[in-house]
């Protein structure tokens, strides 16, 4: 494999040799870090009845509490029956006292509608209350609307109650006047603060509930998202890699075609970097297909990270040196230190450019010149610039996918930089991206100064009429 050329220095004083200021400027900039995806929050297909009671399902447990609810009513009319029969002693019996009596049992049933209609049942049983023993069932009534809601209404029904259940006492069950003036607001406020406290313990448990499934649910779905967007760097990166190294092989293979006359060591040596690149390819291609069948995010990190050593600024001269040995005629030019220590997550990027404009150079320009240059300062701007001429003729050696552009636009934005790419206005193609350099203390330069490159653009041959590549 032929060596790259030594890059050439530039002159003390010169310009930096890369990124004019008005071709970045001609063009907005690309989008400035991911876009944030909308946070869809999951909400939990949970009712507030939904619980185990007991160790019976929900619907179960209810029917059990009503038919519960059913008996101490008509147990509390029986027992107010019996407590105004012993009063009367040998006395007779009133005539009331039977109605009163079947009216309470009667009105027990409608225990079975409290949950459904809290607020008819509650006002039906105290129209009940007035003629009949059915004080039992409107305390009931009362207990279940403090569960249910505990509001402008609970507070208007149980005031309400106060006088029916004192003239029920009194003038049914024939307590004193007195008693039943103090006796009845205590037994309404126990009964409406038990359902209210009921009810209030409730709404917790369903809230904290509510709020740990929601977390659950957010948490697995940021494990999706982080699984889709790990997967999504590693086809990204698998693009690059893929693409150089196939274009590459199609560079070697169509060598052997147009040049029957080769040496049989150059047909040997020819033979070996194709079948080294191949299996390099089909090797990176093997892990990265085992990545994606593997769901775990851990798995997914940990097959990304065993693809393959991530290149670094000092790599690009080795693009260089593969695509001269591919019979590409391309130079790198630059004004900085390939060993120059640069941020990984930086010479990642500028290498990715390079690479993807140096596999489009191989794709759609092979026969044209090409030229790389780097140039920049830490603190300001590394801004580096890929042309390429007109080719002279001949269709595409490989197919274009038209992703290769777009990822280096999403991977450019990430880094806050800016990416022009387009036809050169004599023929020829350019990409041209200027990224930020950060100083060693983290700190960018607010106001860079921007610099004049020489014209980078490689002169066509006269003899080609101009044209868009």
């Amino acid at each position: 494999m032929e060596p790259a050329a030594p890059p050439r220095p530039v002159a003390p004083g010169a310009a930096a040799p890369v990124c004019t200021a008005t071709a970045l400027d001609a063009t907005a900039a690309a989008p400035r870090g991911p876009h944030a995806g909308a946070h869809a929050v999951v909400r939990p297909d949970a009712h507030p009845g939904q619980r185990r009671v007991w160790g019976m399902p929900p619907g179960r447990a209810e029917r059990v509490r009503d038919l519960l609810a059913i008996l101490v009513s008509i147990l509390g009319a029986v027992l107010n029956t019996g407590l105004v029969l012993d009063e009367l002693g040998d006395r007779a019996t009133p005539p009331w006292l039977v109605p009163a009596l079947f009216i309470g049992i009667a009105s027990s049933a409608a225990m079975w509608w409290r949950r459904r209609y809290p607020v008819q049942v509650t006002v039906a049983m105290g129209a009940l209350t007035l003629v009949s023993f059915a004080d039992s069932a409107l305390l009931i009534a009362l207990l279940t609307l403090a569960v249910r809601r505990r509001d402008r209404v609970l507070a208007v029904l149980s005031v309400l109650a106060v006088p029916v259940l004192m003239l029920n006492a009194w003038w049914l069950q024939g307590m004193r006047l007195v008693e039943s003036v103090f006796l009845t607001p205590v037994l309404v406020g126990l009964f409406v603060s038990l359902g209210a406290y009921i009810g209030a313990r409730r709404a917790l448990v369903d809230s904290l509930r509510e709020r740990a499934e929601r977390a659950e649910a957010e948490q697995s779905l940021r494990a999706e998202q982080a699984r889709l967007a790990e997967r999504t760097r590693i086809a990204r990166e698998m693009h690059d890699v893929l693409a150089h190294r196939i274009s590459l092989v199609a560079l070697h293979a169509g060598g052997l075609e147009v040049r029957p006359d080769m040496g049989a060591e150059q047909v040997e040596a020819t033979a070996a970097t194709i079948r080294a690149t191949s299996r390099a390819a089909l090797e990176d291609l093997r892990r990265v297909l085992g990545v994606l069948r593997t769901g775990a995010p851990s798995d997914s990190a940990a097959g990304a990270a065993e693809l393959a050593p991530q290149p670094t600024f000092v790599d690009i001269q080795h693009l260089v040196a593969d695509s001269r040995a591919a019979g590409v005629d391309v130079e790198l030019r630059t004004e900085v230190s390939l060993h120059t220590q640069v941020p990984p997550e930086l010479g990642r990027t500028v290498y990715r450019i390079v690479q993807e404009a140096l596999t489009n150079v191989h794709k759609h320009a092979r026969s044209a010149q090409a030229l790389v240059t780097l140039g920049g300062r830490p603190g300001s701007f590394l801004c580096v610039e890929i042309v390429n001429g007109r080719p002279a003729g001949g269709a595409p050696l490989l197919p274009g996918s038209g992703s290769g552009l777009v990822g280096l636009s999403e991977r450019v934005g990430i880094a806050d930089g800016t990416l022009v790419s387009g036809p050169e206005p004599g023929g020829g193609f350019a990409v041209r991206a200027r990224l930020p350099w950060p100083t060693p203390d983290g700190a960018e330069a607010a106001d860079a100064p921007t610099w004049a490159p020489p014209d980078a653009r490689i002169v066509t041959p006269q003899r080609l009429s101009p044209g868009d590549e």
